[in-house]
């Protein structure tokens, strides 16, 4: 089955950019994904085009209409019924690995990117629209967080990666940050491979990188390790262990 990408932009031309190479690029030319971009000013209501307008209740900036914005998604929808639209904004949930993996699970994603000030929020309230955020940043516009949202997600479908395991022993698969990597040349500057890789003992060297990946997350990450520590403890009912001060 191909992974339908529908994306919603006013700057069409910016796809499939980066995704038009390497193993994005050659996916697609595999039909192994497949891209459709809609231009959202398609579906303007005036003469002019006009698909924004300024802010109810004053301010500096552009908004997008909604009544522009749904007529674009209810386009989407009708292409794509089975396929979650989501929308590029920081004031989405940060995207997580996990819900990569459930999108690229399926049959394809739609994702409207905003521009100017945001949408209108009325976009949210009448639509099945899932705001998504690439971290805590703001960005010009949503087509280069669209780009990443993709990438993360073509890549896990079947067949484009060489290796099946590349997928898996990754940052953030385990709710840790990945173990760090070397390669030739053995010493470079002075600094050389650790000698438990070079060992050649499997068992050796798994439990190395496992103590490095928390090592590096508890220091680089908190936030993660928290979470990480947490659920590692917690136990198979979903109830926290009690601790000494919880009591009986």
């Amino acid at each position: 089955m191909t992974f339908a990408a529908t994306v919603l932009t006013l700057y069409p031309e910016m796809f499939p950019g980066p995704l038009g190479v390497s193993l994005a690029g050659r996916a697609l030319d595999q039909g192994k994904w497949s891209l459709e971009c809609v231009q959202i000013r398609d579906f303007a209501i005036d003469r002019h085009k006009t698909v924004d307008d300024t802010p109810a209740g004053g301010g500096a900036g552009m908004v997008l209409r909604v009544d522009v914005l749904a007529a674009a998604v209810d386009h989407a929808l009708a292409l794509h019924p089975d396929s979650p639209v989501l929308a590029m904004t920081p004031r989405g949930r940060p995207l997580s690995q996990e819900r990569v993996r459930e999108l690229a699970a399926g049959p394809g994603i739609t994702v409207l990117c905003g521009r100017f000030e945001g949408f209108d929020e009325r976009i949210f309230e009448t639509r099945p629209v899932e705001e998504v955020s690439i971290g805590d940043i703001v960005l010009s516009g949503g087509e280069p967080a669209a780009i990443m949202l993709l990438d993360a997600c073509i890549r896990l479908l079947p067949g484009v990666m060489g290796a099946p395991s590349s997928g898996t022993e990754e940052s953030f698969e385990n709710g840790l940050l990945e173990y760090p990597h070397y390669t030739r040349p053995v010493e470079w500057e002075g600094r050389t491979i650790p000698e438990v890789l070079r060992s050649g003992d499997h068992a050796k060297i798994a439990a190395w990188r496992k103590q490095r990946a928390e090592d590096d997350t508890r220091s680089r990450r908190p936030d993660l390790w928290e979470r990480h520590a947490d659920a590692r403890d917690r136990p198979a009912s979903g109830a926290r262990r009690k601790t000494k001060d919880q009591g009986k």
